[in-house]
Parts: structure tokens; sequence; C-alpha cells
């Protein structure tokens, strides 16, 4: 199924939100397309803790390690998703943002979780589909996918559906090991 190296066990035992973010975008995406998507949709359920890791078109600047290092931050505006299984194939979820001041956190863009074919590389994947008639027009046009890449450990590109397909943006990795901010 994928002919990249799999990560070896002692290797994925070691995986954490901080040792991904210290990945190049490259590394991350060659983890990906050695992972598996997750077993049914109920391994991903919860409230896992989320962090942007990397972002395509900053890649080497000197801004991007100021971006991983404000991601890092527990003062940076996402904190994850939250994801609600309906059967082992379905599920629903939405992103935890936090907007300073008085509004706290708030649950915003909803997605529709399925399993289908990778944008990336045709794969299976966990596909977090954003195109709902309660979202505005900017984000359905968003792309998420996740594969496993450890026990309890997520990662996935998002993407920014275009005309000629889904454009990779970013890296972002969900740790169900760590809750985040309910």
């Amino acid at each position: 199924m994928h002919t990249s190296a799999a990560v070896e066990p002692t290797a994925a035992s070691e995986l954490t939100l901080d040792t991904l973010a210290r990945r190049s975008y490259a590394a991350l995406e060659a983890l990906y397309r050695a992972a598996q998507p997750p077993r049914s949709m109920h391994a991903v359920d919860g409230v896992p803790k989320g962090r942007m890791l990397a972002i395509r078109y900053i890649e080497g600047a000197p801004v991007s390690r100021l971006v991983r290092a404000l991601a890092a931050s527990p003062r940076f505006v996402w904190d994850g998703k939250t994801f609600s299984a309906h059967s082992e194939e379905e599920g629903t979820g939405i992103n935890r943002i936090r907007i300073p001041g008085a509004l706290g956190r708030q649950d915003l863009f909803p997605f529709h979780t399925l399993f289908g074919a990778s944008a990336l590389d045709g794969e299976p994947t966990l596909i977090l589909d954003y195109d709902l008639p309660r979202n505005p027009p900017w984000i359905r046009k968003v792309h998420d996918e996740i594969r496993e890449i450890a026990p309890g450990l997520f990662l996935g590109p998002a993407m920014w559906k275009t005309a000629s397909g889904p454009t990779p943006l970013l890296w972002f990795a969900l740790d169900t090991r760590v809750r985040g901010d309910a």
C-alpha cells in the first residue's frame, strides 16, 4: 500500500507534538505518506490537543521559527479539533478556537468525517470535510486529512481546494493522548 518506509516502533513511541514541530515540511510529508488511516472513526473521538506544525510557503524563512514558536504557545488561537464518531465509518467534528477577550474559547467551523482517498497521494485516509452550509464560503474550501503515525497521534495536511484540486498549505497534528481545552 504505502511504499515509503514505515515509522519504526521505537521512533513512533518518541513522536509527540513537540518532536513533530521540529521536523521539516518535507519530513512531515514523508511521515504522513508512510502512515495508515485510523482503524475506525472512534480512534479520534474526543478532544485531542492540536498543533500547527509547518507552513509550506514559509519553510526555511526566518519567520518560520517565529510561527512555530507561536503555534506551540498556550496563547495560539487553534487548540485542536473535537471529534464525535457516529459509526465506525462516519462522524462529525469542530475546531476549538481561542478568541482573545471576553469570547474565550469557541467551537467554530464544523466538519463531517469519512474515510476516503487522500488528495495528496490517493491512499486511504480520514477526510475532514468542511463543505457544509453552516460554514462561511472560505472555510468550505478547506480540505483536511489525517493518518495515525503513532498510537493516538495523528498527522495531516491542511489543503485549499482550487480548480485543479486541493493544494497543501500546512501540516498539523492531533494527539488523543493529550486532552485539549474542552
